[in-house]
């Protein structure tokens, strides 16, 4: 699904803000990456979803190494891919509805399904009472849930989380989390950013952790019995 071997990563002519990242996500699986602020985890995100492309190394995406692959085959690339960015990215003068069913209309989908599917996964996020409701109307953790259900109304193959619940309280980040899982289980594969080492810590899914520029893993940790 996702292969780094050696990367680097730098902004313009500055010092390398990540070094000899190397890491093999399978199809499917699960992982947390952590890191403290600055640590580089949105950079890695970037590179992740194809919006930087690294100073050095080698990112292969699909079986597809991204340096050699034809320019038209990109948007395909970027198609596979949902993005839960930080600052949610939501468009303040459409309607909860129209934000998350946004990435569908770019694609052609007839409206007829767009309807179905949409009201279906804003339902399933808890938000079947707000779909007429706009972003600088609702909550926080509400438009946190509209932003991860644009991202994942495509179904995409891989989905990458930038702090999802960085502006919520504990028991929507532990309900957010119960969604990304059950994603997972349709055969998602997920990163999911977090500064929470509390919340990492309650579930068991390895731990990729930067530090310095430099990414080691870190296994899942069993959950201790009740």
């Amino acid at each position: 699904m996702v292969r780094f071997e050696n990367v680097g990563m730098r902004y313009g002519a500055g010092p390398e803000i990540l070094r000899d990242i190397t890491l093999h996500l399978e199809p499917g699986s699960f992982h947390f990456l952590t890191g403290s602020s600055g640590a580089g985890k949105s950079s890695l995100l970037k590179l992740m979803y194809l919006a930087e492309r690294p100073s050095r190394g080698l990112i292969t995406l699909f079986d597809r190494d991204i340096a050699t692959a034809p320019r038209r085959e990109m948007p395909g690339l970027r198609r596979r891919i949902g993005v839960v960015f930080q600052d949610f990215r939501l468009i303040d003068h459409l309607s909860a509805f129209d934000n998350a069913a946004l990435p569908l209309r770019v694609q052609g989908v007839p409206e007829s399904q767009i309807k179905e599917h949409v009201t279906e996964l804003l339902a399933w996020v808890g938000l079947g009472d707000y779909l007429n409701a706009r972003p600088p109307t609702l909550s926080g953790g509400q438009q946190q849930r509209i932003a991860i259900a644009r991202a994942v109304i495509r179904r995409p193959s891989l989905l990458l989380a930038d702090e999802p619940t960085g502006n919520v309280d504990e028991e929507l980040a532990l309900r957010l989390m119960r969604l990304f899982e059950e994603l997972n289980k349709l055969g998602t594969t997920m990163v999911i950013a977090t500064h929470n080492r509390g919340l990492v810590e309650r579930f068991e899914h390895p731990c990729l952790h930067l530090a310095d520029g430099e990414l080691r893993t870190e296994r899942a940790r069993k959950r201790s019995p009740a």
